[in-house]
């Protein structure tokens, strides 16, 4: 039987297995490669393959980023610790036992032995509360990762309209140094030529070189871009992708309506409320472990003389000095601390999208009056060039026109990427958008 039970018992025990460190890195080098299938947010539901041979949209990018960024994937691993917490939690302390044997050594009838068995009383009033905070734990957690989820999601967005607008903006900056550099070589040769004197070349020769920088500046800002977005999606530098044309989220019809639900929409603002809902938990075990730690069991015992005593024992801490106070006021002020961080995260919330709301209304009508602006220099320009044609109108001139209504194009296409950057920015700020099923609080909750 013995044996038997210390079988049972080592069959019970964890075993080492080894984790052996990556020799490499582990970066996809092409898009194909790249994690694409995203999980059902509902049960029964059937998985979804992003498909990589087409451009992609602003949702899948975001969904991609989701999926394959490195750095979430360590995060992902705090979960793993939450639940080991909780594990814990749930876990009662194991009796304390002890045995003694004294053989009989001169006059006497039977050796003496004892056999005392004891368990932690305090462990179990504070069972209910630890298991509760746990739980707690666990649920911000998760909520906490699916606001970070988000962010970078919102991240990988923003990177890939910037690249999509930035895209447009360098076609039109080559297009505008192509137009000086025809006016600069035609002027070159008139001055060589002794039709126009070098005074007429220096105005040309600053406006080419200064859209030269225009341009060398915007190719700088798509690399960087590019290699942010590659690291963001866990792909090898250099890898490129077609972005279709950017399809931005609508805005909610009532604006206030959804910032009074942000306590409930907003993974940040859920996690901290389960924060503080785990803290009480802590402030109540607490108050309980102010209580003398006692001990309660039986003891056994047979002396010399072959008597035998059996009856309960007791063991308890006299409260002089530790009546557990400072783990009191730790509780209470953690507890304290994560309710004014919830509060002042509801009003950054709240101002946040309100601001943005206020910056888009300012931003939809800049970015009318500049498209408008944008076409009305096109035609301009298209009148031009049919002047030029008809010897109507001279060269400088036409590339005046010609500039004029690039740069009015590259204008618009900077406003609509801020006003793409603060759209994006509103939906994450109410939490527009966020699969709902990953926002349920945990079971048996505490009325506080």
């Amino acid at each position: 039987m013995l044996v038997g039970s210390a079988a049972a018992l080592l069959g019970g025990c964890a075993t080492y297995h080894a984790l052996p460190l990556a020799r490499g890195p582990d970066l996809a080098p092409r898009l194909s490669l790249l994690r694409a299938t995203v999980p059902p947010l509902r049960p029964g539901a059937h998985p979804r393959r992003i498909d990589l041979s087409r451009p992609l949209s602003l949702a899948d990018i975001g969904l991609l980023a989701v999926l394959n960024d490195p750095a979430l994937r360590s995060q992902r691993g705090e979960r793993g610790l939450a639940e080991a917490g909780v594990l814990q939690a749930s876990l009662l302390p194991n009796p304390t036992a002890s045995l003694s044997f004294e053989p009989l050594l001169s006059a006497g009838v039977s050796p003496s032995w004892t056999a005392i068995l004891t368990e932690n009383v305090r462990a179990i009033l504070t069972y209910h509360t630890r298991v509760e905070s746990a739980h707690f734990a666990l649920g911000q957690v998760d909520a906490d990762l699916l606001w970070r989820e988000w962010q970078v999601a919102q991240q990988a967005r923003v990177l890939a309209l910037n690249l999509y607008w930035g895209d447009r903006s360098v076609r039109l900056a080559r297009r505008e140094l192509g137009v000086l550099g025809r006016e600069v070589r035609a002027v070159r040769s008139a001055t060589k030529a002794r039709i126009l004197g070098l005074a007429v070349l220096a105005p040309l020769l600053a406006a080419q070189a200064a859209a030269q920088q225009i341009l060398d500046t915007a190719n700088l800002s798509q690399l960087r871009g590019w290699q942010d977005l590659d690291a963001l999606l866990g792909l090898a530098p250099g890898v490129r992708f077609a972005i279709a044309t950017p399809v931005l989220p609508p805005l909610p019809a009532s604006l206030r309506t959804v910032i009074d639900r942000l306590p409930d929409r907003r993974p940040d603002l859920v996690a901290l409320r389960l924060g503080y809902r785990s803290a009480d938990e802590n402030v109540r075990t607490a108050i309980v472990g102010q209580f003398p730690a006692l001990t309660l069991g039986g003891e056994w015992d047979q002396d010399n003389t072959n008597t035998r005593n059996a009856g309960p024992t007791a063991a308890f801490a006299v409260p002089i000095f530790d009546r557990n106070q400072g783990q009191i006021a730790v509780a209470r002020a953690t507890r304290r601390l994560l309710h004014e961080q919830y509060q002042a995260r509801l009003d950054q919330a709240v101002g946040m999208a309100r601001a943005l709301a206020a910056r888009i209304r300012q931003l939809t009508g800049d970015v009318r009056r500049a498209r408008r602006e944008a076409r009305v220099a096109e035609s301009m320009s298209r009148a031009a060039r049919k002047a030029y044609a008809e010897e109507n109108l001279d060269q400088r001139s036409l590339v005046d026109f010609e500039t004029t209504a690039l740069e009015r194009r590259i204008d618009a296409n900077a406003l609509e990427l801020s006003l793409g950057e603060a759209r994006v920015a509103l939906t994450v700020d109410l939490g527009l958008g966020l699969p709902r099923i990953r926002l349920a609080l945990p079971a048996h909750p505490r009325t506080l």
